[in-house]
């Protein structure tokens, strides 16, 4: 009688381990489908990342976050995205010196 009730556990961990499986692999993915060229003041961004296709996603993009937390979907490759990016990462080192404390640094997210 043993072997059977070890064979009914195995069988449910098996199981149990394909369901957590399929669960993990169809979390669902907040992608941009399209992409607006339309410059976007430095002021309004306080954050972004990149959206690469191939993982998940069918198009490249940036996706600017602005200081109250819509998300805009811009070209990758445009070089004001670039300079804006850089520009970013600058406001996001200058508010960690600075305790994310002051009005540059309404909407920026602690690290």
């Amino acid at each position: 009688m043993a072997p059977c009730g070890d064979a009914k556990l195995f069988f449910c961990i098996l199981f149990i381990t394909c369901c957590c499986t399929v669960t993990l692999a169809q979390i669902p993915m907040d992608c941009c489908l399209t992409v607006k060229n339309k410059e976007v003041a430095k002021a309004l961004v306080a954050d972004y990342r990149q959206q690469i296709s191939g993982q998940g996603c069918a198009i490249d993009a940036t996706i600017l976050v602005t200081r109250n937390g819509r998300t805009l979907c811009v070209p990758a490759d445009e070089l004001w995205v670039q300079k804006l990016t850089i520009h970013v990462e600058k406001l996001k080192k200058l508010c960690k010196r600075n305790g994310y404390k002051g009005k540059r640094c309404n909407g920026v997210k602690p690290e």
